[in-house]
């Protein structure tokens, strides 16, 4: 499962993290950025020396332009340091060799130095090196302009073509710039992860309150596997089961209130001759008050029970059951034969012993002049026991037909007893333990009931 928590705070994670590395990098920046704005003021300060050196080097700006050219020459070659020396009016007095051989490799650095005089003094500052992070040639190219009026090298306004993007976040505004566009992509990174949360937290809302109107076939879109998801798929599996509940409890009122209807109607009819029949027909009545009223009993008490059944799918209790000794207890009471071997499952003794009365006693309704026969065995890794009659047996269509509840095979008056409850609630109660229950026909005639049971504790 995909925690809803862990994406949330991983999510967390990595905008912390981005936002420390970009933190980080621009105060980086910065910093080198002082350090390059403290180093080129240092420059400055060396260049005005310099420049006050060469006044007073170099011939005055009165001297010959070739007295000039020859001491710039001299000292270009004693210092070993490509030379230029423009006038006041910026037109270039002379160069070294040196200085055109630097300025044909491509462009490069100088030094700008202004004498008192108003000429102007190039210095090559170095060799030629690619502009890293620290150092872009926009920030110190100069107007350099040889003896044809050819432009060599000029600063741009900003940074020129092909330079590095992070110059723009250079300085105080380039940090409000990264902080803005790292609050948008957090903002657009996020919102997919919050839409998609809200968006099934509504869907879930939208199907509670709908169920709650009514509406029990009302089911939750289930994605994902985060804990949202497995919150609409615990929902959608208790409105299923409180929507079966419903269903059968409304089945089961319905019914049951039919077949109330018989023994009461009886039991009126009685109660009103009582008083009236003579002294003869009054034992008889009497004993027709005492049937319907225990009929009503068992009516009762196995609509409690199958309502009970209903509302719980775990039991109240788990003991051990020795089966053999249950069915001879059960069988004695309507002269069943018994066999098999010591069987032990663990279950709900009350509840085992109602399946096995409700068997035998259909069986014995039902089964004809033969008594029952109940046998115990292992079978499969399963317990089992079977319950056989000499009845007219089952047709197989109606096999299935007969564990639904209220339903009796046609033909069966009500006289003959039972209301269609008993083997509905035989079915419920074997599946209750794990197990299950099917009517197969005997051999020779007649039906056999095979309620099966695992032998480890039910789940």
């Amino acid at each position: 499962m995909k925690s809803l928590y862990l994406r949330i705070y991983l999510t967390v994670l990595a905008v912390l993290l981005l936002f420390a590395l970009v933190a980080g990098w621009l105060f980086k920046r910065n910093i080198e950025h002082e350090q390059a704005q403290r180093a080129s003021a240092l420059s400055s300060e060396r260049q005005a020396a310099w420049g006050e050196l060469f006044a007073h080097a170099l011939p005055p700006a009165s001297a010959p332009r070739q007295a000039q050219a020859q001491g710039l020459q001299e000292w270009s070659e004693r210092l070993r340091v490509p030379l230029a020396l423009d006038d006041a009016h910026g037109q270039r007095i002379a160069e070294s060799a040196s200085f055109r051989e630097a300025l044909d490799e491509g462009p490069r650095r100088f030094w700008r130095m202004e004498l008192n005089d108003g000429r102007v003094l190039w210095a090559l500052r170095g060799p030629p090196r690619p502009p890293g992070p620290r150092e872009g040639l926009w920030r110190r190219e100069v107007r350099v302009i040889t003896e044809s009026g050819e432009v060599r090298a000029w600063p741009p306004a900003g940074p020129p073509p092909g330079a590095p993007p992070w110059v723009w976040f250079e300085g105080a505004q380039g940090l409000v710039l990264a902080l803005v566009l790292l609050f948008v992509a957090v903002s657009l990174g996020a919102y997919p992860v919050v839409r998609r949360l809200t968006r099934q937290l509504e869907a879930l809302k939208q199907g509670v309150e709908a169920f709650g109107a009514g509406r029990l076939s009302q089911r939750v879109h289930v994605s994902g596997r985060d804990e949202v998801a497995a919150v609409a798929a615990s929902f959608n599996r208790a409105a299923e089961r409180i929507e079966a509940l419903v269903r059968s409890h409304k089945s089961l009122l319905a019914n049951a209130s039919h077949e109330l209807r018989s023994p009461l109607a009886r039991l009126k009819m009685a109660v009103s001759l009582l008083e009236a029949a003579p002294a003869e027909s009054r034992l008889a009545l009497r004993q027709e008050i005492e049937s319907n009223i225990r009929e009503l009993d068992a009516l009762v008490e196995e609509v409690l029970l199958a309502s009970r059944l209903d509302a719980t799918q775990a039991l109240d209790r788990r003991e051990p059951v020795d089966l053999l000794a249950l069915a001879a207890e059960e069988g004695a009471r309507v002269e069943a034969q018994v066999e098999g071997e010591p069987v032990v499952v663990m279950g709900d003794e009350r509840l085992l012993r109602r399946a096995l009365r409700n068997l035998l006693e259909n069986a014995h309704r039902y089964g004809g002049s033969e008594p029952p026969l109940v046998r115990v065995d292992l079978q499969g890794g399963q317990a089992r026991v079977q319950v056989c009659d000499r009845g007219p047996g089952v047709p197989e269509d109606q096999r299935e037909r007969i564990f639904e509840a209220f339903y009796r095979l046609p033909g069966h008056a009500e006289h003959s007893g039972g209301v269609g409850l008993g083997l509905s609630l035989v079915r419920q109660i074997a599946q209750r333990h794990d197990g299950q229950v099917r009517c197969e026909p005997r051999e020779g005639g007649g039906s056999c009931f095979s309620l099966r049971l695992p032998q480890g504790a039910p789940g």
